[in-house]
């Protein structure tokens, strides 16, 4: 995804309070290791993060409004 990105509060709010930084947010939205398109109103991005023990972020973005909006992230223990 290329572009402006736009965070909701709940997004930044989740960033300060799971100590996610922003820059691996850009990096996981711009180059993900993988994506899944759950609705039409909803993309999650994914990508491993070296920095912080290798954790998975999970970015999940509304791609029908424009510029995107950032939902939500979080580590998924799940991946």
């Amino acid at each position: 995804m290329n572009g402006t990105l736009v965070f909701t509060i709940h997004a930044k709010n989740m960033m300060r309070e799971r100590l996610i930084q922003e820059d691996w947010v850009e990096s996981t939205v711009q180059n993900p290791d993988m994506t899944e398109l759950k609705r039409n109103d909803e993309k999650h991005y994914v990508k491993q993060i070296p920095q912080n023990q290798g954790k998975f972020l999970r970015v999940i973005v509304n791609p029908s409004v424009t510029p995107p909006r950032i939902i939500t992230v979080f580590f998924d223990r799940r991946v």
